[in-house]
């Protein structure tokens, strides 16, 4: 019997306020439901599964097969195979890009809602333009995380969304008859990823939907590279932890033409961002975009120079415990004399926990909103 309650999120954060699956899987599969009975093999798609628990509920309850995953996370789509491989249901999916090959001839899209509006677009879009056009998409949430204007983004790529009753809080959308086709039956053009300049940095910036701070440059960041003139300047390279849509290490790619850049996020969205970030302005071949959980494939003592601008929620929760791990991710791969620059919201009081993780960290610049700080590793 599979039971969502033994699900784990590692090698996520795990704590006791953070769970692996809620109310709102229970209810996309339970509405999901009839459909999945008479789904064919390899018609359904699972997209925003944090751990697995609508993948292996669809595969457990249903006897579905050949499901067909997207998970922006690299740490969800870790925990998901290790949860299913727990429950002897590691053959039942693969994983995929936000791509055609996840969504060529889909009839059923499960879909957990993400946080954000420009997210669901994208996602939204990417369904219309290459399920099939009998497509039954099933997307849920927690109540305090729905809006109406979900509904409105759907609505922009699909002909009809009708609303479940509440559930535990929980509630589903079911989006049908999509839009997004051209005359002739082919996909229409595709609206991301997104593009903007930045003038104060003279800077490109390319964004999908679900990278942080999208197609701008956040005002962490921007503080952060008005100190990174003195950083470690003798480093030949530097690795730009969490690098989101790729600013920080573009810039410094930008005005150090003899560093080289490893950028590394564990979101698939900020990975594409970070890339095609660099290339547009013309340092593609200096800057390496890698999709890790934190600095994993990184080895001991093996870098001079790291930045980051840790995030400081998990999904939709404020918690420390993602930043706590970057931090002990650069303690570990800094070699000695080697430093970390890294600016936080200044609430967070998180200087302790660097010199602890890191090394000793003296304060750069601080304001009411944030604190940039240099830890140097012993």
């Amino acid at each position: 019997m599979f039971e969502f309650e033994s699900l784990r999120r590692f090698p996520d954060v795990e704590a006791p306020n953070l769970f692996a699956s809620d109310a709102a899987d229970r209810l996309i599969i339970d509405e999901a439901g009839p459909a999945l009975l008479d789904a064919a093999p390899a018609s359904v798609v699972v997209i925003g599964d944090d751990y697995g628990a609508l993948t292996l509920g669809a595969a457990a309850l249903y006897e579905v097969t050949g499901i067909r995953t997207h998970q922006d996370d690299l740490s969800g789509e870790l925990a998901l195979a290790n949860n299913a491989a727990a429950t002897d249901l590691a053959d039942v999916y693969t994983s995929h890009a936000l791509d055609e090959k996840l969504l060529s001839g889909a009839s059923i899209v499960l879909l957990r809602l993400p946080r954000g509006l420009d997210a669901l677009d994208e996602i939204a879009e990417a369904i219309a333009r290459f399920a099939a056009p009998d497509v039954r998409v099933v997307a849920g949430g927690r109540l305090k995380h729905m809006t109406p204007a979900q509904n409105e983004v759907l609505l922009r790529h699909f002909g009809r969304v009708d609303v479940s009753l509440a559930r535990q809080k929980s509630r589903v959308l079911l989006a049908t008859e999509p839009r997004q086709r051209a005359a002739d039956g082919a996909p229409a053009t595709p609206s991301w990823p997104r593009r903007s300049h930045d003038d104060a940095l003279d800077l490109e910036i390319v964004a999908h939907a679900a990278a942080f701070a999208g197609a701008s440059v956040d005002m962490g960041a921007r503080m952060l590279l008005g100190h990174l003139g003195q950083a470690a300047p003798d480093a030949a390279r530097v690795i730009d932890l969490g690098c989101g849509t790729g600013v920080l290490g573009t810039v410094l790619a930008l005005r150090r033409p003899d560093l080289r850049v490893l950028a590394t996020d564990q979101s698939s969205a900020a990975v594409a961002s970070a890339r095609e970030t660099a290339v547009a302005n013309g340092v593609g071949d200096r800057v390496t975009v890698v999709r890790d959980d934190g600095l994993s494939r990184q080895g001991d003592a093996s870098a001079e120079f790291i930045v980051l601008n840790p995030p400081f929620h998990i999904g939709a929760t404020v918690h420390t415990g993602l930043a706590h791990k970057l931090f002990a991710d650069a303690g570990r791969v800094l070699a000695p004399g080697g430093e970390l620059w890294t600016v936080w919201n200044t609430h967070l009081g998180y200087r302790s926990a660097l010199t602890r993780l890191v090394g000793p960290t003296r304060q750069v610049a601080r304001n009411d909103k944030f604190t940039v700080t240099v830890s140097t590793r012993l």
